[in-house]
């Protein structure tokens, strides 16, 4: 068995709540809590849950854009989150972001051309030649011209400007990319040029994805395993068709039931949650899910289940599986 490519143990980031005059930390924002999974090579592992779940805050934990309260990140065979910042530099690298917003991350006074050109600058990549020329090739790759370059980013539609930013990310030939939900703020029929771009880019540069997004149906299309978060925590990691399949955690159960399905006569179970999810400064003991779960038992509310295998390949965080399942 071959070591993954990034692993992910125990991550925590939690952000101190202050008040009064002196600004006391009264509490804590539990953003993310023991989170761990891992992403193989050349695989895409969707990461999916409702708005304030966390998803985002990992993703930049892991390319140290947010400190880490706790937990082990290793990439490639390196720890990432003990190392100085220097180093970390370097090694984002291999490691790029994919942004939301692709307005909001691009500079709106620079040309294209400086964009693209200012990864491959900070990582003292080529000459100015070479740069310019790898500039165009990249630009054409990702479906526009080398005539772009010279262009600023208010002169092109949302889904030209998602497509240089990822041209950006692959600047400096990564392992891996984080798309942090890529095709959320695009039009639907730009939504699958893109998820197809991304596709054909894995697969000839050879790419892995962490694929972070909240429409269920988009990270069907693209990943090759899903993690299920809720309130700060992984509560389901499994292969994409096993999870649409047999959804095992209640959450997900009910997040699936949502999902619209483009045929008249289909009738299906819908499974309501009820309540608001609660504060994440101030997540309920126990199972974080067991005030909203409508199997929830005793156990729920005093002991956090933890992520185990109960399939082959299948990880739920949930008591109705494992020793008191009997109840």
């Amino acid at each position: 068995m071959t070591e993954p490519l990034l692993k992910v143990e125990g991550l925590k980031k939690y952000f101190p709540i202050r008040k009064g005059l002196l600004s006391r930390v009264s509490g804590h924002v539990k953003a993310v809590d023991d989170v761990s999974f891992y992403v193989n090579k050349g695989e895409t592992l969707g990461i999916v849950g409702e708005s304030g779940c966390g998803k985002s805050t990992t993703g930049r934990m892991l390319m140290r854009l947010l400190e880490p309260s706790e937990g082990k990140v290793v990439f490639d065979g390196k720890e990432l989150t003990s190392i100085s910042s220097d180093d970390m530099r370097k090694a984002r690298r291999e490691i790029q972001m994919v942004f939301q917003d692709p307005y909001a991350s691009l500079n709106p006074r620079h040309t294209i051309e400086k964009i693209l050109e200012e990864p491959l600058i900070v990582h003292g990549i080529g000459d100015a030649k070479t740069r310019k020329k790898k500039v165009h090739d990249f630009l054409e790759i990702v479906g526009l011209s080398s005539y772009h370059a010279k262009r600023y980013p208010h002169q092109f539609s949302g889904g030209q400007r998602q497509r240089i930013g990822i041209a950006r990310a692959l600047m400096t030939n990564p392992k891996l990319i984080i798309a942090d939900e890529p095709v959320s703020a695009l039009d639907v029929s730009i939504q699958a040029q893109v998820l197809n771009l991304m596709q054909d880019l894995q697969k000839e540069l050879n790419l892995t994805y962490i694929f972070i997004a909240h429409d269920l149906g988009v990270v069907r299309h693209i990943s090759d395993r899903v993690g299920v978060m809720y309130l700060g925590k992984m509560v389901e990691i499994a292969e994409s068709e096993l999870l649409y399949d047999k959804p095992l955690h209640p959450y997900t159960q009910a997040l699936l039931s949502a999902v619209p399905v483009p045929d008249p006569n289909f009738v299906r179970e819908q499974i309501l949650i009820k309540g608001d999810i609660p504060s994440p400064s101030n997540p309920p003991s126990g199972c974080t899910f067991h005030t909203r779960c409508p199997f929830k038992m005793d156990v729920c509310t005093k002991i956090v289940p933890k992520l185990e295998e109960v399939e082959p390949g299948h990880s739920v965080a949930c008591h109705l599986y494992g020793e008191h399942a009997q109840q």
